[in-house]
């Protein structure tokens, strides 16, 4: 047996392109998983929900990116540079443009927001429901992660009128030194407390970081490209790039950035189960979650495919398996994916999830304890699937040290396209494309 490329095996490029396509599917997470809500508990409670969710889940990840990449502070700066790596905000699906004035006041506007482009054609209540009644507090969470005398407030936002108004939004940033400082929102409290909140930072190594440099900067040199490797950044201590892109930074930093927004997707979808629990019980959330998980899993896994150049074929499958967001970072999934040879390439491919931490959650759902408790296997399948529609997962039985074991198969026909996929696709960020060419996994 042998395994795929893991994510440290990736060259500079390939993880430049996979952290952008980790943040666009974190994006996809609610896409994925609010038509169940909806069906559920109508508009009304969808807001709720999404409230309680990523006010649960955004004060928590903003700090831990700050802290992962250095500018940690109470400034305006500070608040923009987290937005430009959250989940709720993916480079060029939502355009977020910047402007500080100094330590204390700045503002940003959407010049294309596609979150807006998914909920326009559902009518002005529910834009109403996203661009008023879920911004409002949710944005305030955000900024209170930096500093609690922060505030966001609209300049004008949806619905638009002119109805081609642009920007879509415009929104003012400004800490006011003698507000009452908020407290931290009752939803972030709770998910403090679990083990993915608690994980402890994946760093670059130093010794990594400055290796990663002099092999940049000689491929620069005989490229003819001298300044470019040089300007490669360990971390985001200088000031505010607002046309940042995620090849601005050095290997090691991307491998320790892609890790800690799979960490965002993980506080997110637990933030989201855990308010769905709230307002109904276990069953609900678990059989919701599955649906999302499917839904996003294998919108986000057809993507990897088209963006690394991966091709179908169970070779394909292996290696969406092992980069796929839902089973990082390894530190919290125990994720093995095994191939062996045969006549023509890859000739079979195992699965296996063993005890880890985000097995030990406790009182929590989530996607990785759906998978150890057999309730979303059809997850899986639409993850394999979303690579070759020929494949699907056999569930077998676990090898010693494993919770759960599936091999994959191909089948002769491919199978049609799943509910909760379909669904998924509804979203416009399923078929984005961005202005950066796609590399080839291999090519650095």
């Amino acid at each position: 047996m042998s395994v795929p490329r893991r994510l440290d095996d990736l060259g500079h490029a390939e993880l430049a392109v996979l952290v952008r396509e980790y943040l666009l599917g974190g994006q996809l997470i609610d896409r994925a998983g609010m038509p169940h809500v909806i069906s559920r508990f109508g508009r009304d409670g969808m807001a709720e929900i999404a409230i309680e969710e990523w006010m649960g889940a955004s004060p928590i990840y903003t700090r831990r990116t700050q802290s992962l990449l250095g500018f940690e502070g109470d400034t305006v700066e500070t608040i923009f540079k987290g937005m430009q790596f959250d989940i709720g905000a993916p480079p060029e699906f939502m355009d977020f443009r910047y402007r500080v004035h100094d330590d204390h006041r700045g503002e940003f506007w959407l010049d294309h927001c596609g979150a807006l482009m998914d909920v326009e054609p559902m009518g002005a209540d529910y834009v109403h429901a996203m661009c008023h009644t879920i911004e409002d507090p949710t944005f305030d969470a955000t900024a209170w992660a930096t500093n609690p005398r922060a505030r966001m407030r609209p300049v004008h936002r949806p619905p638009r009128a002119p109805e081609d108004r642009h920007p879509h939004c415009h929104w003012t940033v400004e800490v006011v030194e003698d507000a009452e400082p908020l407290p931290e929102p009752g939803p972030a409290t709770l998910m403090r407390a679990t083990r993915i909140a608690q994980l402890p930072l994946t760093r670059p190594d130093p010794g990594s970081v400055r290796r990663a440099s002099r092999e940049s900067l000689t491929l620069a040199e005989q490229n003819g490209e001298e300044q470019v490797a040089e300007q490669l950044w360990e971390d985001y201590s200088g000031p505010l790039d607002p046309d940042l892109r995620t090849e601005r930074f050095t290997a090691p930093t991307l491998l320790a950035l892609a890790q800690e927004v799979a960490v965002q997707w993980h506080l997110l979808v637990i933030s989201f189960l855990r308010a769905i629990e709230r307002r109904a019980d276990v069953e609900t959330a678990v059989t919701i979650g599955a649906r999302q998980f499917a839904g996003v899993g294998g919108v986000v896994a057809g993507r990897l495919r088209d963006a690394l150049d991966l091709g179908a074929g169970l070779d394909g499958v292996a290696q969406v398996l092992e980069l796929h967001p839902a089973f990082q970072p390894r530190s919290y999934v125990d994720w093995r994916v095994e191939v062996a040879d045969g006549d023509r390439g890859v000739g079979s491919v195992r699965v296996h999830l063993g005890e880890c931490e985000a097995l030990r959650e406790r009182g929590v759902e989530s996607w990785l304890t759906g998978l150890a408790a057999g309730t979303a296997d059809a997850a899986l399948d639409a993850i394999v699937r979303g690579v070759d529609p020929r494949a699907r997962c056999v569930p077998g039985r676990p090898a010693a040290g494993d919770v759960a074991t599936w091999e994959v198969v191909l089948d002769e026909a491919p199978a049609p396209v799943s509910r909760d996929v379909e669904l998924t696709r509804f979203s416009t960020g399923a078929a984005f494309e961005f202005t950066t060419t796609p590399v080839v996994l291999g090519r650095r």
